[in-house]
């Protein structure tokens, strides 16, 4: 078999980096896929990224080809230096993803491929002579960030390069609104809602006072980047005053958005939490949840 061959991108590779992409999003995320246009426009810049993308100097995407085929691809971001980067990125570059194509009987040089891949990816953060060194797995697409638990083969090539995981772990929850709670009314409680920070906001209020509060997202794919996300939302916030903890208002909070939702047409809500919040993890688990995935964040380039 030809040895892989690691290569700029060129336009003419995007249907085989988006199957590629869509392989990786189909392991983490039910139902979920991604165009075309999502993944030329994420190469490009990253609008949901609203904090660090404008702080992005440079942006590179490699392959590697065998047999004319895209067995492996990377895409890699320089931060500008200057003092209006935030601290921890400044003059720092990321692998802002790198997916490939497991070894298997059809693809049994995959590895190889991947390996050869990642020495490119270091060898241009060589020449970008950087403070730091990052890599994530922030595909354009919900629920895709950090190394997904689904990509062990992901998590193998970080380590071989040098990669160790220097963040936090993040669980992934799901539920379907169907199981999510009923509401019951509740005496001298009521519930408004309000735009929120990240989404709807549910607010429980008793007295004029606010007891807690859950905001809802419905718009986790941009419409004009036609990513298939129909029928998902996530919790963007969830509140409850340490007070109400055991009262059953994270059901009744819970109950407004999943009416909320079923009049949006969703049918699935995602919840995110740090793996260490064990309380919270069991009030969303006790509510309708289950685990979808854990996600590992934070990887930095320590070889040796």
């Amino acid at each position: 078999m030809p040895a892989p061959e690691v290569r700029p991108f060129r336009r003419a590779d995007r249907d085989q980096l988006t199957d590629l992409v869509n392989l990786h999003v189909a392991a983490v995320a039910p139902g979920v896929s991604v165009s075309v246009n999502t993944v030329l426009s994420d190469l490009e810049r990253q609008p949901g990224e609203f904090i660090t993308d404008p702080w992005v100097a440079e942006r590179t995407t490699l392959v590697a080809e065998q047999r004319a085929h895209i067995v492996a691809a990377a895409h890699l971001l320089r931060y500008r230096a200057d003092a209006g980067v935030g601290e921890a990125y400044r003059d720092a570059a990321e692998i802002d993803w790198f997916v490939h194509r497991p070894a298997a009987s059809l693809w049994p040089d995959a590895d190889r491929a991947a390996d050869r891949l990642m020495r490119a990816c270091l060898a241009q953060f060589a020449r970008w002579n950087v403070r730091v060194r990052y890599a994530d797995g922030s595909l354009p697409a919900p629920l895709v960030y950090g190394v997904p638990r689904p990509w062990p083969h992901v998590r193998a090539v970080y380590e071989r390069a040098g990669f160790r995981h220097v963040g936090d772990t993040e669980v992934i929850l799901i539920a379907r609104v169907a199981d999510l709670p009923v509401h019951e009314p509740r005496p001298g409680v009521t519930v408004e809602r309000t735009l929120g920070e990240c989404g709807t906001r549910f607010t429980a209020r008793a007295d004029g006072h606010a007891l807690g509060f859950i905001e809802v997202g419905t718009a986790l794919a941009r419409p004009e980047r036609h990513a298939r996300a129909a029928g998902l939302a996530d919790i963007g916030n969830l509140h409850i005053d340490p007070e109400q903890y055991g009262t059953g208002l994270e059901h009744r909070l819970l109950a407004h958005a999943a009416d909320w939702l079923r009049l949006c047409g969703i049918d699935r809500l995602v919840a995110y939490e740090e793996a260490a919040a064990t309380d919270m993890l069991g009030l969303l688990t006790g509510a309708g949840f289950r685990e979808l995935t854990r996600t590992d964040r934070g990887w930095e380039h320590r070889p040796g």
